[in-house]
């Protein structure tokens, strides 16, 4: 007989306390992994290893639990509740499958490829910037500057208003919107800043409005044309006589998605690996000396060992047994996407020439696997390629100022210097 996960005695992480950290969450996770694999939080069970998380990420009867922990906070209406509603990840069953297969196409890495000599530019059109911020040691002739606010915050964000088709100049507004959204994953926020993201959500909604508006008047190359263009031809009864054509509603709540997703993830996954490669300098000259070569395997390393998701959240809509183990209906399950990430062979160790599979839940796994992969990937490969010839002897110029671990784990600051 199961028993059941109440009666277990567990170990404890307490992710808000002082002691558990950006500075630390590594080598405290690895240390309860090394317990078991699962442990409790306040607020769910943690799943510490790849095949426990695989289960209850694809779990069907594990959703994504959004509307539940915004409910902790007393938000059950009004607009931040609706954007969470309607959110894609919170979309489960033949509604999600319907809207995943409506829009797929629009996420290929085709799709994402034709994207990156806009994002070339961009890069160029930066580091320029990035250069005339920067000082100049007068000692050891170092450059010094810092990463995000004069490269690192605009790159992800200029590239999500072009795929979208937005007027360039209004990328701060893009960025600022998605940095606010994200926040619905972090449970400080979630208590203390509720009146901005709904601001946000408000400002964001009408937006998309009239952006849609535009498109359909005046079609172009981008994904909002594309989106609309592929709803209209797609405009065929279904079987329940509501039509396969994605609604205005859902139109714009896709994009709203992408512009949540598209900016501080790719942002806080750049930072962290420059500051990943400053830890280790071998593996930036490496990749400098073969940029075009190494950047896809180094991308791929980055996810692997440092994702911006430390945690994904899934809430359990029926008893489920696992590993002898009764998790009931009602339960919150926290799958450690950090933990996953590092159970292969030399997991603990950051080398993008290793043999890995690509195989990682940095992106999730199963029915809501992100659809902006493709992207972040291009992106990234393009600035890591651009960057890092450009940048030999590449170090932290003191000490980096991380974000919180919840929801997205960004990286605020980043001070840089090389020769």
């Amino acid at each position: 007989m199961a028993t059941p996960v109440s009666e277990l005695e567990l170990p404890q992480i307490e992710y808000n306390t002082p002691g558990f950290g950006p500075a630390t969450f590594h080598k405290l996770l690895a240390d309860v992994r090394a317990q078991g694999w699962l442990a409790r939080s306040p607020y769910s069970y943690i799943v510490l290893d790849a095949e426990g998380s695989d289960f209850f990420l694809r779990c069907r009867d594990a959703v994504f639990p959004g509307r539940e922990l915004a409910a902790l906070f007393g938000i059950t209406g009004g607009p931040l509740f609706d954007s969470i509603d309607k959110n894609i990840l919170n979309a489960t069953g033949d509604r999600h499958k319907r809207l995943r297969s409506l829009v797929a196409h629009a996420f290929t890495p085709r799709e994402a490829d034709k994207w990156r000599p806009a994002m070339r530019e961009f890069v160029a059109e930066l580091w320029g910037r990035l250069l005339e911020s920067a000082s100049v040691d007068p000692v050891d002739g170092s450059v010094r500057a810092e990463f995000i606010s004069g490269f690192g915050q605009d790159y992800p964000a200029r590239v999500v208003a072009t795929v979208l088709g937005a007027p360039a100049a209004d990328a701060g507004r893009l960025y600022r919107w998605a940095s606010l959204f994200q926040r619905q994953f972090d449970l400080t926020a979630l208590a203390t800043q509720v009146p901005e993201m709904e601001q946000a959500c408000v400002e964001a909604q009408a937006y998309v409005s009239a952006l849609l508006k535009a498109k359909r008047a005046a079609p172009a190359g981008d994904l909002v044309s594309l989106l609309l263009r592929s709803s209209t031809e797609s405009d065929t009864p279904s079987a329940d006589g509501s039509g396969d054509a994605l609604s205005d509603d859902e139109l714009v709540d896709l994009v709203l998605n992408v512009i949540a997703g598209g900016s501080e993830t790719t942002q806080g996954q750049l930072a962290h690996a420059l500051r990943l490669f400053c830890a280790h300098p071998d593996q930036w000259a490496l990749l400098a000396a073969d940029p075009a070569g190494l950047a896809p395997a180094a991308v791929t390393e980055v996810l692997r060992f440092e994702p911006v998701t430390v945690f994904n959240a899934r809430l359990l809509t029926a008893d489920v047994e696992y590993r002898g183990v009764l998790f009931p209906a009602g339960t919150i399950i926290s799958p450690c996407t950090e933990r996953a990430n590092r159970e292969v062979p030399d997991g603990e160790d950051f080398d993008i020439t290793a043999p890995r599979d690509g195989r990682m839940h940095s992106f999730g796994v199963g029915a809501h696997y992100c659809l902006g992969a493709n992207l972040a990937r291009a992106e990234l490969e393009e600035a890591l390629e651009f960057l890092a010839p450009r940048m030999p002897g590449l170090a932290l110029d003191g000490e980096p100022v991380l974000g919180n671990i919840e929801g997205i784990w960004g990286v605020e600051s980043l001070p840089l210097r090389w020769t």
